[in-house]
């Protein structure tokens, strides 16, 4: 899978992504990362990308010209799958990253500022949020995203069974967890975890786990 993020911080996110589980998937050729500066698309000297917003109001805007000639550069034939992180968009979760998971190339637009000119909608395939809350701009959310899509690449993860286990993959939350010491502040292992009984651990597990909300 190749992935490029159009951001005006690539430094944040290639430093982030450089490491742990993304790295892994880099080094194992299964995720292609690249970033894309916005500033290399701007008219002027000074690498203008925003603008005030027409009628009013706080902020300034990610112009459309600028997001339609990065597109216009890496992707001419709208040939990946083009991603917008804001606010407004669709809440991210386990079932929608298993569907970018299968994609052979996203390009992800990352905001900054007060958001986005609204003709940018016309050129991009999918608009995500990763949570109800407003961030200082997309690159942490671009982070999220690549994060837990590489999570899901054929051979990144040492152990395949943890993809089946994995928090919120059946709409439920994690069971406990537990590991030496066994006795540690007056809390205790439980019993059931050390009988060796691997359908009784099961359904303990199983019964432990509530539906997510």
């Amino acid at each position: 899978m190749k992935i490029e993020v159009m951001t005006l911080f690539p430094e944040i996110v290639t430093a982030a992504l450089g490491l742990s589980i993304p790295m892994r998937a880099q080094a194992a050729g299964v995720l292609l990362l690249k970033t894309c500066q916005l500033r290399d698309f701007a008219a002027d000297k000074h690498g203008t990308v925003d603008d005030k917003p027409h009628g009013g109001g706080p902020g300034m805007i990610l112009r459309v010209d600028i997001a339609d000639r990065a597109f216009r550069s890496l992707d001419r034939h709208h040939q990946a799958h083009r991603v917008m992180l804001t606010p407004s968009g669709e809440q991210l979760n386990q079932p929608m990253l298993e569907k970018l998971a299968k994609y052979d190339r996203i390009i992800i637009l990352c905001g900054r500022y007060e958001g986005f000119d609204a003709r940018i909608d016309k050129y991009i395939d999918q608009k995500i949020s990763v949570g109800p809350y407003v961030l200082s701009g997309g690159e942490p959310a671009a982070i999220i995203l690549v994060d837990a899509i590489s999570r899901l690449l054929p051979g990144v993860l040492g152990n395949e069974a943890s993809l089946v286990e994995e928090t919120h993959t059946d709409s439920r939350q994690e069971y406990p967890q537990y590991t030496r010491p066994d006795e540690y502040d007056g809390q205790s292992v439980p019993p059931i975890l050390k009988t060796g009984h691997h359908q009784q651990i099961e359904d303990w597990r199983r019964a432990q786990q509530s539906p997510l909300n």
